[in-house]
């Protein structure tokens, strides 16, 4: 069985028993690494330093959904010892592997009838995604022309498609540091760039903190570097959303079909788009679209102990 395959058959095993990987979270650093007043607003985290018991390629969830995630291709090799922040041990690492191939290293997990684990993302009013990063690439793969971080998928995705992403992008010629949202699955997506430059937003071998905040109700994203709010522009000036009709203005009622790290299409065997050369570490999926204090807040409370 390969390492996909048993990530399948974990997520089914949450399904049928209703068991979310208690005993890896119980008495975990996780928790204590999240602001009380986020704790329950957490979906997914993961820190990278629980791994599944039996399989070291599968990465507990520390948030209140279980959903474990695949370290895709590397498997525990993509564990390494770094300190994102104070308490942190390991991080992840993802990046291309070799040109041609489909053995980039990346994270998360697919499945082409929905992760059940996920429904807090179904229907819903807003999204966050957050963690820390170091790349170390100098620009995007040949042939592409985007580095991923992470995000949440869609409840139609063939393993690319997002509802709520971080990524590099290019816009109109110029890389740049972006949040990008789809409310509706099959619907357009809403773009939302940072102003400065992405290598002084991300200093090369450095880590920072980045946040994405989605509010599918209003229509508005903002980003978040190191606690503060990142100033840039939407890339569409119409409705991609199309806030404009009747409401509720909340997420497609579908499960989304995974979480992508690092690149996307997370399972063996997959091609790559967008691969990143990257370092991650106390990744967080939330299912709402957190204030400028919040953020501070969690940044705060993680840097300062």
């Amino acid at each position: 069985m390969t390492r996909r395959s048993r990530a399948l058959v974990a997520v089914a095993a949450v399904l049928v028993t209703g068991a979310a990987a208690a005993p890896a979270r119980a008495g975990s650093n996780g928790p204590r690494d999240i602001h009380p007043s986020l704790r329950s607003s957490v979906v997914a985290y993961y820190n990278f330093d629980h791994p599944m018991p039996g399989d070291p390629a599968l990465e507990a969830d520390l948030g209140r959904s279980g959903t474990e995630i695949e370290l895709v291709n590397g498997g525990a090799a993509m564990r390494v010892q770094d300190r994102a922040y104070p308490g942190s041990r390991n991080a992840l690492k993802t990046g291309p592997v070799a040109a041609g191939t489909t053995d980039d290293w990346k994270a998360g997990i697919w499945s082409a009838s929905g992760v059940r684990t996920l429904r807090a993302f179904n229907a819903a009013e807003g999204s966050t995604v957050m963690g820390f990063f170091k790349r170390s690439m100098d620009g995007p793969a040949a042939g592409f022309n985007a580095i991923g971080l992470t995000g949440v998928l869609t409840g139609d995705s063939d393993g690319h498609a997002v509802r709520a992403l971080l990524e590099l992008i290019d816009v109109n010629g110029t890389l740049r540091l972006v949040a990008l949202g789809r409310r509706l699955d099959g619907g357009n997506s809403q773009t939302f760039a940072a102003n400065a430059d992405w290598q002084t937003l991300l200093p090369k071998d450095q880590w920072v903190h980045l946040a994405a905040t989605f509010d599918f109700t209003s229509g508005t994203m903002a980003l978040y570097r190191d606690g503060r709010p990142v100033e840039g522009f939407y890339t569409r000036t119409d409705d991609p959303w199309l806030l404009n009709g009747p409401g509720p203005h909340v997420t497609t009622a579908t499960d989304p079909r995974g979480i992508k790290i690092g690149g996307s299409f997370p399972w063996q065997g997959s091609p790559d788009r967008n691969p990143c050369d990257c370092r991650m570490d106390a990744l967080m999926l939330l299912d709402r679209s957190l204030s400028a204090r919040d953020v501070a807040n969690q940044y705060r409370f993680m840097t300062r102990g």
